[in-house]
C-alpha cells in the first residue's frame, strides 16, 4: 500500500510533457490572411459578371469602386498564400514528414481552411465559367453548342454572353458531352441567374477536388510515398486553390474522375472482367468526356493489367478490346443524349485560336515566322506555327508510346507513366495554361519522382501561381493599372513581412514558452 502511494506521488511529481501544437499554425494563419484578402479584393478585382451585381451595394460594392486598390489587395493575398505554402513546404522532407513537420491531418485542415474563403468569393484568374454557362444554356435551348458560339446562339446582349471575353463569344464548345450534360442540369436550376450558376459550377469543381483528395493519398501509398507530402504538393498547391477552387476550371472534375478511376482500376486482379477494372475504366472514360486528354490514363491502366498477366504484347489485346468497347458504350449514349452527335470531336482545336507564350512549340513557331520576316521571305508565321505544333504533337505521341511500353515491361510505375505522359502532352502541346499543368502535377505528386525534385516543384508552382492576373482578362486599355497595383501590393506585403520577421526567422515545431531547463517531448499525432 505504501509502495503504491509512493509510486503515485512520484508520478504526480513528474512533469508531464506538453503536446506539441501544430507547427504549421503560424503559416496557416498567414495563408488564411492571404485568402481572406483575395476574397475581399476579388469583390473588385475578380472575374466579375457584366454588369457587376455588386454595383450600388454600400459595403460589398466598395472594392469595385477602386479597382486598382482591389487588385493590390488581391496580389498581397496571393503572395501571402504562396509564401505560407512554401513555409509549410520547408517543414517537409523529400522522404516524408520529419518531426516537427505537420501531420497529414494538420495539412488537410490547413488546405481546407485556405480553400473556404476562395470558394465563397467571386471567380478569380479566369472567366471560363461564363463560357460554361452560355454553352450549357445553348444546349438547354435545343441548339448545338459544337456549331454555334454563345453570341450567335444566345445573342450578344444575353446576360450569359456579356461576361464572356470577346475572343470566345463566337467559338463553339471544346468540351466533352458529359460536361455539357451536367451543365444543362445547372442551367435548369439557375436559368439566366449568373451568380447562382457560378456557385453551382463551383460545387461541381469542389466535387472533383473531393475525388482528388480521396484518390491522391491512396496512390501515394502505392508508391511508398508519405501521404502528407503528396497532399501538400498535389492538393494544397496554390495552382489548385487558385485555378480549380477559385477559377472553377473543369480540370477539377476531369482530374478527380481520372485519379479515382486509376485508383479503383489498380485494385484489379488478373481477371479481365474484374469489377474494379471495369469501374476504374468507366470513371476514366467519364473524365475523358469532360476533357479528352484524360483518355491517356486508360492506356496506362490497361498496360498495368497486361503487365500483371505477363507483360507481353499479346496480353495487351484483350484489355485494349475491352476498353474500346467500354468507351464506345459510353460515348455513343452521351453523344446521343446531348442531341448533337459527335460534334465535340470536331472542336478540340478551339483553344489553339490563341497563341500561348507558355507553349514551347508555339514559341518556336513564332520565332521561326519572325526570322522569315527578317530574312525578307514574307510573313509565313501561320505555316511555321502549324509545322512546329504538329512536330510537338508527334513528339508527345512518341513519348507516350515509350512510357506505355515502359509500364508494360515494369520499368515505370503506372501512375508515374500516366503523369509523365500527360505532362508531355501539355508541355509539347500548342496551348499551355498554368492550370493545364495540373493534369500532370497532381498525379506526379503521388510518385517518388516529383518529391525527389521537391524544391524545383515548389519554386515552379510558386512562380506559375503569380502569372495570371486575378481579373482573368487583359489590361490593354488600362495598362498602367496592373503595374501600379503590383507595386502597391508588394509594399503592403513588405510591411506585413516586417511584422512577421521574428516568426519567419524562428519557426520551430516545438513550443518556445516551455520552462527553463525542460526539454519538450513531442507527442506524435495519429496520421490519416
Amino acid at each position: 500500500m505504501v509502495a503504491r502511494e509512493l509510486d503515485a506521488a512520484e508520478t504526480a511529481a513528474t512533469p508531464v510533457p506538453r503536446p506539441v501544437r501544430d507547427p504549421s499554425r503560424r503559416a496557416r494563419l498567414v495563408g488564411l490572411t492571404g485568402t481572406l484578402l483575395m476574397a475581399v479584393g476579388g469583390l473588385g478585382a475578380g472575374a466579375l459578371p457584366v454588369p457587376n451585381p455588386l454595383f450600388g451595394l454600400r459595403l460589398l460594392g466598395l472594392p469595385s469602386r477602386n479597382t486598382t486598390i482591389a487588385i493590390a489587395v488581391t496580389y498581397t493575398g496571393i503572395c501571402l498564400l504562396v509564401l505560407a505554402w512554401l513555409w509549410v513546404g520547408k517543414m517537409l522532407r523529400s522522404r516524408g514528414a520529419v518531426a516537427p513537420a505537420p501531420t497529414p491531418a494538420q495539412l488537410a485542415r490547413t488546405a481546407v481552411m485556405w480553400a473556404v474563403p476562395l470558394a465563397l468569393a467571386p471567380p478569380l484568374f479566369s472567366r471560363d465559367v461564363y463560357s460554361y454557362l452560355a454553352q450549357s444554356a445553348t444546349l438547354a435551348r435545343g441548339l448545338d453548342p459544337y456549331v454555334l458560339g454563345p453570341a450567335e446562339a444566345l445573342g450578344v446582349d444575353d446576360p450569359l454572353t456579356r461576361s464572356i471575353p470577346t475572343i470566345w463569344r463566337d467559338t463553339p464548345a471544346p468540351y466533352g458531352p458529359l460536361f455539357l450534360i451536367l451543365g444543362r442540369g445547372i442551367t435548369a436550376l439557375s436559368g439566366n441567374d449568373v451568380v447562382l450558376g457560378i456557385f453551382e459550377y463551383r460545387l461541381l469543381a469542389l466535387a472533383g477536388l473531393g475525388l482528388i483528395l480521396w484518390a491522391l493519398p491512396k496512390l501515394a501509398r502505392r508508391c511508398g510515398l508519405d501521404t502528407g507530402l503528396a497532399m501538400w504538393l498535389g492538393a494544397a498547391n496554390p495552382l489548385v486553390l487558385f485555378h480549380l477552387v477559385s477559377g472553377i476550371h473543369n480540370e477539377a472534375l476531369m482530374v478527380g474522375l481520372m485519379l479515382a478511376g486509376f485508383e479503383v482500376g489498380l485494385r484489379t486482379g488478373e481477371r479481365l472482367l474484374d469489377r474494379n477494372l471495369l469501374a476504374g475504366a468507366l470513371l476514366i472514360i467519364a473524365a475523358s468526356a469532360i476533357k479528352l486528354p484524360a483518355i491517356l490514363a486508360l492506356g496506362f491502366l490497361g498496360m498495368e493489367w497486361a503487365r500483371r498477366r505477363g507483360g507481353r504484347i499479346t496480353n495487351v489485346a484483350p484489355v485494349a478490346g475491352l476498353f474500346t468497347l467500354l468507351a464506345l458504350a459510353c460515348y455513343v449514349p452521351m453523344s446521343v443524349g446531348t442531341g448533337v452527335g459527335i460534334g465535340w470531336l470536331k472542336t478540340l482545336d478551339i483553344p489553339q485560336l490563341i497563341r500561348s507564350w507558355m507553349s514551347v512549340t508555339t514559341d518556336l513557331g513564332m520565332v521561326g515566322g519572325q526570322l522569315g520576316i527578317l530574312a525578307r521571305l514574307g510573313d509565313h508565321t501561320d505555316a511555321v506555327l502549324a509545322v512546329s505544333r504538329n512536330i510537338g504533337l508527334a513528339a508527345s505521341a512518341v513519348l507516350v508510346v515509350m512510357l506505355l511500353l515502359a509500364v508494360l515491361r515494369g520499368r515505370v510505375e503506372p501512375i508515374t507513366g500516366m503523369g509523365t505522359g500527360l505532362g508531355a502532352v501539355v508541355l509539347l502541346g500548342p496551348v499551355v495554361h498554368p492550370w493545364y499543368l495540373l493534369w500532370a502535377a497532381i498525379p506526379l505528386a503521388a510518385t517518388r519522382g516529383l518529391p525527389r525534385y521537391r524544391r524545383a516543384a515548389l519554386a515552379a508552382s510558386a512562380v506559375l501561381a503569380l502569372l495570371v492576373p486575378p481579373t482573368g482578362a487583359d489590361f490593354q486599355f488600362r495598362a498602367f493599372q496592373l503595374p501600379l497595383s503590383i507595386i502597391a501590393g508588394l509594399g503592403i506585403l513588405l510591411v506585413f513581412l516586417l511584422v512577421l520577421r521574428r516568426h519567419l526567422a524562428g519557426q520551430s515545431g516545438f513550443d518556445i514558452d516551455v520552462l527553463p531547463g525542460r526539454t519538450p517531448v513531442p507527442v506524435p499525432e495519429t496520421r490519416v
